[in-house]
């Protein structure tokens, strides 16, 4: 039986811990809640994972505000989600209440209509409107599923509906 050679040791738990929460950051950025969770899943001590997620915080790896700027900023562009969505979300992905709040402050009712009002607009262009109320259903349903509150959902479908028959008949 031979040993290995001495200049080559097993590495660390930390150090295995970290290549993990490197590897998994790759990926994308993560939250510091999503790496704990994944070095708990993988069996790491929690003294090694508070160590390794400090330095990976030191250093500037792991910013849960960046995190929540970044994550609105990209799902209110491209999956046009309300306030109430994205809070949800950042939630679910171990987001402070404090720092969901101060990133959210930004978007005041007016913003989260205008974006209701583009997704409804895009919408309809593909839309015909032989059965109004049909249109109507899908296009509240779908703001609903993007966090939009009934009331607004409502007002915009039907201001958009009426300016969209009234572009179509001109």
């Amino acid at each position: 039986m031979s040993c290995p050679p001495p200049s080559i040791s097993e590495p660390s738990r930390d150090e295995q811990a970290r290549a993990l929460c490197l590897r998994l950051l790759t990926a994308r950025s993560r939250t510091r809640a999503e790496l704990s969770g994944q070095l708990a899943k993988r069996g790491y001590p929690d003294d090694v994972s508070d160590r390794v997620l400090d330095r990976l915080a030191a250093v500037g790896l792991v910013d849960d505000a960046e995190f929540a700027e970044q994550w609105v900023q990209s799902r209110r562009a491209r999956a046009g989600k309300s306030k109430r969505a994205l809070a949800a979300e950042l939630h679910s992905k171990g987001v402070d209440n404090d720092v969901i709040s101060a990133v959210l402050g930004g978007i005041n009712a007016g913003a989260e209509r205008d974006r209701a009002e583009q997704l409804v607009r895009a919408k309809l262009r593909r839309e015909t409107l032989s059965d109004e109320a049909k249109v109507s259903r899908r296009l509240v349903a779908m703001l609903a599923r993007r966090g939009y509150s009934q009331n607004l959902a409502c007002e915009v479908v039907l201001g958009e509906l009426a300016a969209e028959r009234e572009r179509r008949c001109v």
